[in-house]
């Protein structure tokens, strides 16, 4: 088994979906972590969704454990959560060396993600109370959630439209909210309840990230109407240079940069402020980058429009 692992996959890069879009902290440590992990979890032939669930387990864990006004027990929801998402980064891992990626398998991951950021927002607001503040504490920890959740819907987006535009291997994977709203309507309750549930999250979930992000909705429609997914190289490398700089900020909105700011803020005793970076620094920079990224769509749309280009 291990020898054929490795002929499939002779190294670590067959598991990224692409160089460019990985942090620093997934690059040396998370993604060499959970290849090592991928490779174990495939000997035992478990599934990705398997080390999925187990990711979601770790993860509500340590949302629990920073209820506690404790540094020790702090400290092991810390443990746990960086294995929740050396776990996280394993599923994919995994799914990629067996060749089980599949749309299923991303909502369910999507899925868990939002269960173990929903448990660290509702303990953090229980310590809060617990601690004598306000219950208007349950208002600023909502509005930080929310801005959470909206923040990684756009991240997760501009990086599935960066990879479709610059790596074949992602476009087959890429999926439209009008394929979408089809595909649910044609899938039944009674025969399958389980794959119509995920559809309903998914297409949820997608419409959310077309609804901020409307003029990339509307350049990813013509793409995919002028070239059918074949993009020419010019419009590859053109779509490249216009998004490729702006990806280290788009880092900050995804999961590690907050984790180390809560680690930060768990050791000195305040939570609280886990809230207003999320709600402040966080939204103004979210705010700056749609603008930014609206922008290069619009200007990429009006310069396929043209009659050299649109042929």
């Amino acid at each position: 088994m291990p020898q054929r692992t490795k002929a499939m996959h002779p190294s670590i890069e067959a598991t990224y979906k692409a160089r460019e879009v990985e942090g620093v902290l997934d690059l040396y440590f998370y993604r060499p972590v959970g290849f090592r992990l991928a490779e174990f979890f495939a000997q035992l032939k478990m599934t990705p969704a398997a080390v999925t669930l187990l990711a979601g387990v770790c993860g509500v864990i340590a949302g629990h454990l920073y209820y506690y006004r404790d540094l020790r027990i702090n400290m092991v929801g810390m443990v746990l959560h960086v294995c929740s998402n050396a776990l996280d980064n394993a599923d994919g891992q995994l799914a990629r060396l067996t060749q089980r990626d599949s749309r299923k398998g991303r909502i369910i991951d999507s899925i868990a993600d939002h269960l173990v950021s929903a448990s660290i927002y509702l303990h953090l607001v229980l310590r809060c109370l617990a601690q004598g503040f306000s219950p208007a504490v349950w208002i600023l920890g909502l509005a930080a959630g929310i801005s959470h959740a909206l923040q990684g819907a756009a991240a997760d987006y501009y990086r599935s439209t960066y990879l479709y535009f610059v790596a074949n291997g992602a476009r087959a994977g890429l999926d439209f909210s009008s394929g979408l709203r089809s595909e649910y309507r044609s899938c039944t309750w009674r025969q399958r309840p389980w794959d119509k549930f995920l559809l309903a999250l998914y297409l949820n979930f997608t419409d959310q990230q077309e609804l901020l992000a409307p003029q990339l909705r509307k350049l990813r429609n013509t793409v995919n109407e002028l070239f059918h997914a074949q993009i020419p190289a010019w419009l590859e490398q053109h779509y490249r240079d216009a998004t490729g700089q702006t990806f280290k900020w788009w880092g900050l909105l995804m999961t590690n940069s907050r984790m180390l700011v809560l680690f930060a803020l768990l050791f000195i005793g305040q939570p609280i402020y886990y809230f207003w970076f999320e709600l402040i620094p966080l939204n103004l920079l979210f705010v700056y980058l749609l603008a930014r990224q609206e922008k290069m769509a619009e200007s990429l749309q009006h310069l396929l429009m043209t009659p050299r280009h649109s042929a």
